[in-house]
């Protein structure tokens, strides 16, 4: 395994610091660009809505794609941590907002 190093990442309208094996920096980064191009490619079909929906959306998509293919998880294990840990963001900002 190799050694974790930093990299930030922007998904959506945000920014993450994450740690990731650097052997998989360039399938994490391609990875990240794929869930951006697919975000502005809902936010164009489906105007005003808000980034979590968008989000959701690709997440939807992504997960299809994968159970469509009969694969068990294309995405590195530093991705899917990172994934996990921003759904909990989420769900701690929309409790917040909620009052």
């Amino acid at each position: 395994m190799d050694a974790l190093i930093p990299a930030n990442v922007t998904v959506g309208d945000r920014n993450y610091r994450i740690r990731i094996e650097s052997g998989k920096e360039e399938i994490v980064r391609k990875t990240v660009k794929q869930i951006n191009d697919k975000i502005i490619a809902f936010k164009t079909q489906f105007a005003g809505k808000d980034m979590q929906d968008y989000i959701a959306m690709v997440i939807l998509w992504y997960a299809t794609n994968i159970q469509e293919k009969g694969e068990p998880s294309p995405l590195p294990e530093a991705l899917s941590s990172t994934l996990a840990e921003m759904d909990l963001m989420l769900e701690k900002a929309l409790e917040t907002a909620k009052g």
